[in-house]
């Protein structure tokens, strides 16, 4: 790995990318075909991370013309401004949705197999709070692993050096500006000096006790950020998936897109409760689907259930169709036990999608000189309050290659402020020493999808009175980063005392926990 800077041209920046999903890895190929050197940092494998799980698919209109289909850019910018809950930044919503088409035909090109109709059309599917059918899938439920596939063998084929089982530490801040990174690579600390760095990190879903992120989404590039100086904004937002399988073993997302299909939720007595809290039902925005399978799980003391047999039964389908269209829904499900073709399964909600983070502009650049963050990482003002569905590919892949255009281009910087609270909170403390399990427990109970503001502050208080671990240890880094999101999350939750889109508050105390 490069430890020191080299005499260059003035336009090639050395540029350090840390993270590997869709937008770390698109700003990787796009700086490097801009002629930039590139090095790219992740916790893990190459590939490992978010992006290789999603399911659904990806947003956009995309040769809706040559498809006859009934859509346009500014239909999807209304879905995302709806969903959003009157807070996304109309500006990146714009910037989203025009550059969609762009972004897909760039994934086509570097080998996306999307899945296509006969005649070579891309298929789309439905997802909730899209008004129309626009997200297109590959492997039918496989989407984002085929993704991650093909832009990991580009940045392989294009020799884009890729450091692997490599943890940012910290960032290299120097006279006001970001200068390259420390990072933790076999047990040993190593300072990389750099012109610019991309933060792509993704979320903090590790937050949480139930959750569809995998154990690299730890918070790392935000955490970071916030001790550099760097402003965050809308943390309070956090998206929990409505359905997760509900069984022993790793947490399983059954995609919206099953819904999109005609599946339905019902409670133990066939009831489509969902149509209770909206006229939408199950392709209700996701926060009050959320919502809904929480109450009713109470209520009835286990969980709802998804129940797709309808699917079966529907003229041109049958259970053989169904695992076509969701072959690692279908493998998963069967392998934990459930004939979901016949029989409803058990679902639950879980921490899914962070919509805040380190705040930007439209190019990616954060509050501090030489840094800018993408995908889950960043706040770009895309998803306000709540995602819409599919829409954190595009915006990976949109402001991945954004932020690579823009590393010419003089640094503006952003006017978004820190969401942060500095006071001291005197509310009791969660009992017990600081452990992983103990934040994650605490986290789900008092800062999950049902919240009241008495909950908050016990939170906020507890984790100020926990001590980080020390040491160099990922573990150990990890916590501390989980930590300090905790802090920053919980103040900007309470620093919002009205309800909208994913942050919502119970008027009083009496439903903590799931």
């Amino acid at each position: 790995m490069t430890a020191s800077r080299e005499r260059r041209a003035p336009e090639a920046l050395h540029v350090l990318v840390i993270g590997g999903g869709i937008a770390g890895l698109t700003a990787a190929l796009h700086a490097h075909e801009a002629g930039h050197r590139v090095e790219v940092v992740v916790k893990d494998a190459l590939g490992d991370g978010a992006t290789a799980l999603a399911q659904g698919g990806i947003a956009g209109v995309y040769d809706a013309d040559a498809d006859g289909v009934a859509d346009s850019p500014a239909a999807h910018a209304a879905d995302t401004l709806t969903a959003g809950a009157g807070l996304s930044d109309p500006t990146a919503v714009d910037v989203l949705v025009g550059e969609a088409p762009a972004r897909i035909a760039e994934l086509v090109a570097r080998g996306v197999p999307f899945d296509r109709d006969p005649q070579g059309r891309l298929l789309r599917g439905l997802e909730a709070a899209h008004s129309a059918a626009r997200i297109a899938h590959a492997g039918g439920d496989a989407t984002g692993a085929a993704i991650s596939a093909a832009l990991v063998r580009a940045v392989r084929d294009a020799g884009v050096a890729a450091h692997e089982h490599t943890m940012l530490v910290d960032l290299l801040v120097s006279d006001g500006a970001v200068r390259g990174a420390r990072l933790l690579a076999a047990g040993r600390i190593v300072d990389v000096s750099a012109d610019a760095v991309i933060l792509a990190t993704g979320g903090a879903g590790r937050l949480f006790r139930h959750t569809t992120a995998p154990a690299v989404c730890t918070g790392d590039g935000i955490a970071a950020a916030l001790r550099a100086g760097a402003a965050v904004a809308d943390l309070e937002f956090v998206q929990f998936h409505p359905t997760i399988l509900a069984a022993p073993g790793p947490a399983f997302l059954i995609s919206e897109a099953v819904r999109g299909e005609g599946a339905i939720l019902v409670d133990d007595d066939g009831h489509r409760f969902a149509f209770d809290a909206h006229p939408d039902g199950e392709l209700a925005p996701r926060d009050v689907v959320t919502r809904a399978v929480v109450r009713r799980a109470r209520e009835q003391g286990g969980p709802v259930r998804l129940d797709a047999t309808g699917l079966c039964r529907r003229e041109g389908w049958n259970a053989e169709r169904l695992a076509r269209r969701f072959p690692t829904i279908d493998r998963v499900t069967r392998e934990r036990g459930f004939d979901w073709a016949h029989r409803p399964i058990p679902v639950t909600p879980a921490a899914h999608y962070l919509m805040g983070g380190v705040a930007t502009d439209a190019d990616g650049r954060t509050t501090l000189p030489g840094l800018y963050a993408v995908g889950e990482t960043a706040r770009t003002g895309v998803h306000g309050a709540n995602r819409l569905a599919s829409n954190s590919l595009l915006e990976g892949a949109v402001f991945g290659a954004r932020a690579a255009a823009a590393l010419d281009t003089p640094w503006i910087r952003t006017s978004s402020e820190d969401a942060q609270r500095d006071e001291e909170d005197s509310a009791a403390a969660f009992p017990g020493p600081f452990s992983r399990p103990a934040l994650q427990e605490l986290m789900w109970d008092l800062v999950g999808p049902l919240r009241t503001v008495e909950g908050l502050e016990r939170a906020l208080a507890t984790v100020r009175s926990w001590s980080p671990p020390e040491g160099l240890t990922r573990a150990a880094v990890e916590d501390r980063n989980l930590l300090q999101v905790a802090e920053a999350m919980i103040a900007a939750a309470l620093a919002r005392p009205v309800s909208v889109g994913a942050h919502h508050l119970e008027p009083s105390p009496a439903l903590i926990g799931v």
